[in-house]
């Protein structure tokens, strides 16, 4: 079925979510295919497994996608609109960002130590290293827009509320 269906090929990276199988394809014999893991063990695969088994190829992939979730600090609430357009501006105007794609940028949650926005979208390139150049390069204009509007990137904090009472204060 390997060389009628032909759903990987030589130099193609391929996983099973079903199975601990994950590499680059190296040969693919009458009998065998032959996957390099990535930590450059050989994997032999006998060809009768791939008929019971769900195979992903992740190297036919048209595009990488980003999909995170940033917070801010809920005093910085008010700029959350101005954030949230201005991230939208930069991934539309961002060279290596497939502005085709689905694109999602918007206010995602009240979390426990930060409002939440959410920036869904999708690379040009499918090559990992590049994907997370353009990731890394992505995420740091955000923190940029995020600093431009006056706003900080929040962190995990916990806030004590004491009650104020007379009790606390006799003598």
């Amino acid at each position: 079925m390997i060389y009628l269906d032909r759903p990987f090929s030589v130099g193609e990276w391929i996983r099973s979510p079903d199975q601990e199988i994950e590499g680059t394809v190296e040969d693919i014999g009458w009998r065998l295919t032959r996957i390099r893991t990535f930590d450059m063990r050989p994997l032999y695969i006998p060809n009768a497994v791939f008929a019971n088994i769900s195979v992903e190829n992740p190297s036919r992939m048209s595009n990488r996608r980003i999909n995170e979730t940033l917070g801010i600090r809920y005093e910085d609430i008010h700029s959350m609109d101005s954030i949230v357009a201005a991230v939208t501006a930069m991934l539309l105007a961002h060279p290596d960002i497939d502005a085709k794609q689905t694109m999602i940028v918007n206010f995602n949650k009240f979390n426990a130590s930060s409002v939440d926005f959410i920036v869904y979208t999708f690379t040009k390139t499918t090559d990992w290293i590049d994907f997370h150049k353009i990731k890394q390069d992505v995420l740091l204009r955000v923190a940029s827009i995020v600093a431009d509007h006056d706003a900080e990137i929040a962190y995990p904090t916990s806030t004590i509320h004491l009650q104020n009472s007379s009790l606390m204060a006799r003598d």
